[in-house]
């Protein structure tokens, strides 16, 4: 959530940032309306306490009665307005990077820079279905069959490459000073609230026996993992990074990517997460987005890094980057990656702060993708496949998958 100092301070700049984010403005209004409530409220409550302190040293029984009785009214009042309150704060999403393209959606992105030039074949190119189903890898019809449709089963070369992934984004991130988290899959509802990554819950695998869910990222539960805490400045930044499985209903993606593994409603990601100093958030952002493009230029996969618009960007994001894939199959980039820096928007919910010097603040947050599994395997099969349909193992794998090619079994 946003400081409602600073919203009192910029209103008009907060209302076009909602706007941009194709949001109602009028949220803005409602908000202040119930912050200048609940301020007078709490006014009043401090008042009548102060009264009641004053009539206790003056033995003034009756008022002291009088008195209590009147805050006694009044307290519900005041824990009511406050829920109001920050439920109406909660809807206002964060403020947006100066650098960041006014949009209205994904069409309105704008491309920072490409590397590498898409694959060129002396054939057709084969899809990733085409060429998992022919090497007997990827299997979406038994999927279908045992789980429902957007799940699917991989093996052999398929599982092992998936290994060799998590195996090379290890050695990488180590070197980079990530620490290795292995999280729950399931958090409260009432964390996810504060990560405001909750909504929309028909998007979510929602358990309400347990008011929890699924993650739908590893992020959702790194994120929270120093909820009430004040962190030290000199242990910051503090990285860390998950292998986990990720579950997303695709409520909004009906009809769209049926085909193969791209879009699934369980999927395997390495996701990373920082927390830095005010200052280090964006320097931060940057030092992963080189990550990211690092990883890919050792896998020699062509990409763009692509700079999401306010339209299409999520709410707790000051700026999102993401990095598109180059698939001969689709002939188009595709996402593969996405990095998020959010400020202090999600740590304010969180209550995760930092003492830098004698003043405490909240820690600013960073997450972002190393490897989303299904689709980076999808980018290597497409972009390192031979005419006789078997793939090339990129070079920097090879010391962990054993072998140079991915071929039929005989």
């Amino acid at each position: 959530m946003l400081d409602i100092k600073f919203i009192r301070e910029n209103t008009d700049f907060v209302k076009t940032c909602v706007k941009n984010k194709q949001l109602d403005p009028s949220v803005v209004d409602i908000c202040l309306d119930l912050d200048e409530k609940k301020r007078k409220l709490i006014g009043e409550v401090e008042n009548l306490r102060s009264l009641k302190n004053k009539y206790a040293q003056e033995k003034n029984i009756e008022k002291g009665k009088e008195t209590k009785v009147k805050l006694q009214e009044l307290e519900p009042k005041r824990t009511e307005i406050e829920k109001e309150f920050q439920a109406a704060a909660w809807k206002i999403p964060n403020i947006v990077s100066s650098d960041t393209v006014v949009g209205k959606n994904e069409s309105e992105n704008s491309i920072i820079r490409t590397w590498g030039k898409p694959t060129k074949f002396e054939f057709n190119p084969k899809d990733h279905m085409e060429l998992g189903t022919k090497l007997g890898i990827i299997d979406t019809e038994l999927g279908s069959r045992v789980a429902g449709a957007r799940f699917n089963y991989l093996f052999g070369d398929a599982v092992l490459l998936q290994n060799t992934l998590h195996q090379f984004a290890i050695e990488v991130l180590l070197k980079k000073g990530f620490i290795p988290v292995i999280p729950p899959l399931m958090v409260k509802s009432e964390v996810m609230k504060k990560m405001s990554r909750h909504d929309p819950l028909e998007d979510r695998y929602y358990l309400k026996e347990d008011d929890s869910m699924l993650v739908g990222s590893a992020e959702h539960t790194l994120g929270p993992m120093h909820m009430n805490e004040t962190l030290n400045e000199k242990d910051l930044p503090l990285r860390y990074f998950a292998y986990t499985s990720a579950f997303r209903r695709e409520a909004g993606s009906y009809g769209k990517d049926t085909r193969g593994i791209l879009r699934q409603h369980q999927f395997d990601k390495i996701e990373m997460e920082s927390f830095t100093t005010p200052e280090d958030g964006l320097k931060e952002q940057d030092f992963i987005i080189e990550i990211q493009e690092n990883l890919m230029q050792s896998l020699e996969i062509p990409y763009q890094v692509v700079s999401i618009c306010t339209g299409d960007m999520g709410g707790p994001d000051f700026r999102q980057i993401d990095i598109e894939s180059w698939m001969p199959g689709q002939n188009k980039y595709r996402e593969t990656h996405t990095s998020d820096y959010m400020t202090d928007y999600q740590s304010r919910r969180l209550n995760t702060r930092v003492k830098v010097g004698q003043n405490t603040e909240f820690v600013h947050m960073n997450d972002a993708t190393a490897f989303a599994m299904g689709r980076t395997i999808i980018a290597i099969l497409e972009n390192f496949q031979n005419e006789d349909g078997s793939v090339n193992v990129p070079k920097v794998l090879r010391k962990w998958m054993g072998k140079e090619k991915i071929k039929v079994n005989p």
